[in-house]
């Protein structure tokens, strides 16, 4: 059930999308560019303490429009976190590799050559591998995460001249394992370069 919800979901956004970027592309420029960053995730959970582990993002990116735009992105990234018991008598530490395509809609205050920005949309993540490690009384509960999760981003930043700096943070929509409703959030700083 949850994946004909996932699939429907993704159609809708996907055609949104289209439907923003010929409104906005008709009228305004388009930027294509790469970019990179640093990630810092956790896995929130119930009745778990929770710690961040660092990761990376490396992708690129389009940019419909100036003053008002739709920036859709697609970049490889790691993600997870650390957790363990009140009392100490389980932990673990789960590092996800994802493929995430997020969709902004954002507003531009400024110049072109310098100006500030905030954007703000959903993301997809497909997970394409995770790596576990789990002390010894970790039982399956843990063991079962899925191949996709939906979240959103929101943040802000800056472009001086083709370079492009943001902070965003991402929380999750949906649980990326039903055990202790574990559900990852993150935040990122992603430096990237405009071509054009």
């Amino acid at each position: 059930m949850l994946n004909q919800i996932l699939t429907k979901m993704k159609k809708y956004l996907l055609s949104i999308a289209l439907l923003v970027a010929g409104v906005i592309g008709a009228k305004a420029q388009v930027s294509v560019g790469a970019k990179a960053g640093v990630t810092f995730s956790k896995i929130n959970t119930n009745d778990l303490k929770e710690s961040s582990i660092t990761g990376y993002q490396v992708g690129g990116f389009a940019r419909f429009g100036s003053d008002w735009f739709l920036q859709p992105e697609l970049y490889l990234g790691s993600s997870g976190g650390k957790f363990e018991s009140d009392d100490n008598t389980y932990s673990g530490k789960v590092r996800f590799t994802t493929l995430n395509v997020p969709v902004l809609i954002g507003k531009s205050f400024g110049q072109e050559s310098l100006n500030l920005h905030l954007a703000a949309g959903p993301v997809y993540s497909a997970i394409l591998s995770d790596s576990r490690s789990f002390g010894q009384n970790v039982g399956d509960a843990f063991r079962n995460y899925k191949s996709s999760a939906l979240g959103f981003q929101a943040g802000g930043g800056v472009d001086i001249g083709n370079i492009t700096v943001d902070l965003r943070y991402e929380g999750g929509l949906t649980k990326v394992s039903d055990s202790f409703d574990q559900r990852q959030s993150l935040w990122a700083l992603s430096v990237g370069y405009k071509f054009f």
